[in-house]
């Protein structure tokens, strides 16, 4: 039997793996990708023997510019095709832009920006050839709210991600492929313990506001399987976005402000 094949990038943890889980649970074989392969070959092992589907791990580090086409080159050597392809990769600097270190302000656009566009360009064709497609991009609810300071670039590369979504979802529509950009909270996963705000995140925000993984994965697949240009799980995130949207740039930038002194960022 020939089931559809998805690419979940940043697949080792987080809603990465929650979303490679959710596809198993619907019958798609996967290929995943990340760093640190002994965590992707336990997922690929856990969802073949739960699933009975095929999990080929493909590590890769998406920060290297020349990954993206690497990996598309190694999956086209295995003779697999893509027929989904989930842009989750990401990861954040919260101790501010002047205290960065350049080379992580750099991996961060390469992960999270080029590695989306690139792996979207070399894989879409196929997918509109074939006349099917779903290209899932995890944005952020970030991305749709003024930058925060501190954490200065990652709002911005976010907001570039939902813009991007929409203008594929759009220039795509009709051939059968599906764009949507996912733009989740908070939620429970190691992603606040890797940019270490982990204590400051939980201390600031009650525990109504978090949403799990496993929940923002199945927002996000049935999102793109109904082709919606972008979701963003949660009432209270909709609440959000809608006031940051609808209040003047003053009042947005002191709310979000405020966000960044709970976290002791600014």
């Amino acid at each position: 039997m020939n089931r559809r094949r998805v690419l979940v990038t940043g697949a080792s943890a987080g809603i990465g793996a929650a979303l490679a889980r959710v596809y198993a649970q619907r019958g798609w074989d996967l290929i995943l990708t990340a760093r640190r392969t002994p965590a992707l070959v336990a997922l690929a092992d856990e969802l073949m023997a739960t699933h009975g589907i095929e999990a080929v791990v493909i590590p890769a580090d998406l920060a290297d510019p020349q990954a993206p086409a690497a990996l598309t080159a190694e999956i086209s050597r295995r003779g697999l095709s893509v027929d989904g392809l989930v842009n989750n990769a990401g990861f954040s600097r919260t101790e501010g832009f002047l205290k960065a270190d350049p080379a992580d302000h750099a991996a961060m656009i390469a992960v999270m920006l080029s590695a989306p566009v690139a792996l979207s360009r070399m894989l879409a064709p196929a997918m509109v050839e074939r006349g099917y497609g779903r290209i899932l991009n995890v944005a952020s609810l970030a991305g749709q709210m003024p930058a925060t300071g501190g954490d200065t670039l990652y709002g911005p590369i976010k907001s570039f991600l939902i813009k991007a979504s929409q203008g594929l979802h759009l220039e795509l529509a009709g051939t059968g492929v599906h764009v949507t950009a996912l733009c989740p909270g908070y939620t429970l996963t190691e992603f606040h313990d890797a940019n270490g705000t982990r204590q400051e995140v939980s201390a600031a925000y009650p525990a109504w506001m978090w949403q799990t993984a496993d929940h923002v994965a199945r927002v996000g697949c049935d999102a793109v399987e109904a082709n919606r240009p972008r979701v963003t799980p949660g009432v209270m995130n909709n609440v959000l976005a809608g006031l940051a949207k609808h209040l003047p740039d003053a009042v947005a930038l002191r709310m979000v402000g405020g966000h960044a002194r709970r976290l002791k960022r600014i």
